[in-house]
């Protein structure tokens, strides 16, 4: 798969890889080894995608976890981030996905962010908050997981 000489850069990573190849690179025409402790590439990337998949879920909890602690206190915070359901997971993987792979997508999940930011405040601010707060204990609450 991924881009041959001849190709032609067609996704937003690809434009972002090659400006970062060309700022870092004294020899840009030169082929490099994809860095990592192995000699093996392939087993150098599994090892860069492990890492940078775990960083990024660590930080992302952590935000989390500030943001809902500071209202409703840190154990329920830490509860509510950590016992999410698969499906609530993989949901969120999936619009993830979609939201990168391309401008449509991006432009079709922002949309719908918009849509629900709007539903949300269409109703009255304490049924907003109701719901919010009942979805947040369901989630925090260990036993609710199926």
């Amino acid at each position: 798969m991924g881009l041959r000489a001849d190709d032609k850069p067609n996704h937003l990573t690809d434009y972002a890889a090659d400006a970062i190849e060309r700022a870092t690179d004294d020899r840009p025409a030169q082929k490099d080894p994809v860095p990592g402790p192995s000699t093996n590439a392939a087993t150098n990337l599994i090892i860069n995608d492990i890492l940078l998949r775990s960083v990024g879920r660590l930080s992302r909890q952590t935000v989390e976890k500030l943001l809902l602690g500071r209202q409703y206190g840190q154990q329920f915070a830490k509860d509510a981030v950590e016992n999410r359901s698969l499906v609530h997971t993989l949901a969120a993987y999936g619009v993830t996905k979609v939201a990168t792979k391309s401008v449509p997508g991006a432009v079709a999940v922002t949309g719908a962010l918009v849509l629900k930011v709007l539903f949300d405040r269409s109703q009255s601010r304490r049924e907003a908050r109701r719901k919010g707060r009942k979805m947040l204990r369901k989630q925090a609450d260990e036993d609710s997981l199926g």
